[in-house]
């Protein structure tokens, strides 16, 4: 018994030291102010019914950057200002039309592919079914199409879905992301899709050489649903020939009467338009300001940039104004953090996660020997963690943590640890004020594909929030169904409050997150893999 009493007294004592690693009053300052004044779906609103869709270098990015800063300096931020880096050109649709004309007319669900060229009025060409995938694949086409319009994917068949489309976590599904990702080292599989990048650009040109006149893919996804992602983004390697997507089910039509010898016919209209006035692209950077400036700064971030067939709602307007409303939080509540607090818009992530990495470049880090050949878009983002050493510069040491967010609109249920163990008990405490919100779970477990990736790459605190999925990976994510429509202002609000909180913890705490050591160039996982070409 005694025993027991030691253990509980211990509890007792170390639970005011524990809570004292939160700011309580500043908690609740933040949940009045995010709760009862919100501004969060008046930002979002404005990011996506007015302004729309945000393509990187676009002249609706350009509204955007300008926007954005207006609206911290009017919340009091400083230092407010944009960062350029070379990007390459500007790209927007004023309207498109594609038709079937024969053997019957319909008017077909489509819509350009990003970055290719305008038809420069109606174009009316035959169809052939030819799919490519790889190089390869050229061969066994040539000759067969000039003239036509090259419906380069394979049709398929439908596919109805097995689940809801809408998805909450359940508690046991959030269980199952706390495991530790293992790491997988294959430098020969690196190589492989550095090599595969090049595909659309020989493919562009395979098609010009053999007289085809513009070509279509279809939609990844069923219902309608389209995406029009392109990535031949600079001038220099802009495609020659229109191209466009294709809903699935009006690209299986196509293709079922081009098997049936009907050979159908279709017209494109794409009025798409270039601006080469500025190749830079901009990251849009406020500042909340600390009282130690020798202690650093804390960072929040979202991507500004979305693709073009719906309005960048979930992807990622919403991430961007939960972002600014954290600012906008802390600000209103008069907190004054001992760090800097920093806030980012990041441009170009659509693209290869560009324009975190060209902040990083500017301010922390640089990798390899400076040797290496110069290399853009997806290349730059596949060869960039191949590159050895890490090289840290001044600034490494000045960022206490990061802080992203790019899932959509769904509830904050959480944050992964991303590998790092010694910040879980930590993160914890910071969470343990919102279980009643609904967010309560701290996994070890890695996420990528977004602007944290390469802070971490290098072996800095950053880190990803756990939301909700909602409809996002099901039919929203990059289509055009991505509208106001389906962000949810309770859960966005719940968002904005805890990444603000989140960002106060860490400007205020006594120390910088704990980080793992610097990355080396990892031994590859398997010494005895044999490549396969087909990966």
């Amino acid at each position: 018994m005694r025993s027991l009493w030691l253990a509980a007294a211990a509890v007792v004592l170390a639970a005011p030291a524990l809570a004292q690693s939160v700011d309580r009053a500043a908690i609740n300052k933040l949940i009045d102010e995010g709760t009862n004044h919100s501004q969060v779906m008046v930002t979002a609103e404005y990011l996506t019914d007015v302004i729309g869709p945000r393509l990187t270098n676009s002249p609706n990015m350009r509204k955007a950057e300008a926007w954005t800063q207006a609206k911290f300096r009017e919340w009091g931020l400083i230092n407010v200002h944009k960062e350029g880096f070379e990007f390459g050109r500007g790209w927007w649709i004023e309207r498109s039309s594609v038709r079937m004309v024969a053997p019957r007319p319909v008017q077909l669900t489509a819509i350009p592919i990003a970055w290719t060229p305008a038809t420069n009025g109606a174009l009316t060409a035959p169809v052939i079914v030819a799919p490519m995938s790889k190089e390869r694949d050229f061969e066994k086409w040539r000759g067969q199409l000039k003239g036509k319009v090259v419906l380069i994917s394979r049709p398929g068949t439908a596919s109805e879905p097995s689940r809801p489309p809408f998805q909450r976590y359940t508690g046991e599904e959030l269980s199952k992301l706390d495991q530790f990702d293992w790491p997988n080292h294959d430098p020969e599989g690196a190589d492989r899709r550095l090599k595969r990048l090049d595909f659309a650009k020989k493919l562009d040109a395979f098609l010009k050489a053999e007289g085809a006149v513009a070509w279509a893919q279809m939609s990844r996804l069923d219902a309608k649903l389209l995406h029009g992602e392109g990535y031949l983004f600079t001038k220099e390697e802009s495609p020659s020939l229109p191209g466009v997507e294709i809903a699935a089910e009006d690209y299986r039509r196509l293709a079922r009467l081009a098997k049936a010898g009907m050979n159908p016919t279709i017209e494109i209209d794409s009025q798409v338009r270039y601006d080469d006035s500025d190749s830079k692209a901009y990251n849009i950077i406020a500042e909340i300001p600390g009282s130690d400036p020798k202690a650093g700064y804390v960072m929040a971030g979202a991507h500004l940039d979305s693709w073009v067939a719906g309005d960048g709602a979930a992807d990622n307007g919403a991430g961007s104004a939960m972002i600014m409303e954290a600012a906008r939080l802390i600000a209103a509540s008069g907190i004054k953090p001992k760090r800097t607090i920093r806030f980012a818009l990041w441009a170009g992530e659509e693209q290869g996660i560009l324009g975190s990495l060209a902040y990083i470049e500017q301010h922390i880090a640089t990798r390899g020997s400076g040797n290496e050949p110069k290399q853009t878009g997806l290349s730059r983002f596949y060869g960039w963690n191949n590159r050895w050493p890490i090289n840290p510069k001044p600034g490494y040491d000045e960022l206490a943590a990061y802080f992203n967010l790019d899932n959509g609109s769904g509830k904050v249920r959480g944050i992964y640890a991303e590998n790092n163990p010694a910040v879980v008990p930590i993160f914890r405490d910071w969470l343990s004020p919102f279980s009643g919100m609904g967010a309560s779970a701290v996994v070890i477990d890695r996420t990528g594909g977004t602007d944290h990736y390469f802070m971490q790459a290098i072996g800095l605190p950053g880190f990803q929030f756990i939301q909700d999925p909602l409809d996002y990976n099901s039919r929203i994510h990059h289509t055009g169904a991505d509208t106001f429509d389906h962000l949810k202002g309770d859960d966005m609000r719940q968002g904005s409050i805890i990444i603000a909180s989140f960002l106060v913890n860490a400007a205020n705490a006594e120390k910088a997150l704990p980080k793992p050591p610097l990355p080396t160039k990892p031994a590859p996982t398997d010494p005895y893999a044999y490549s396969n070409d087909d990966d």
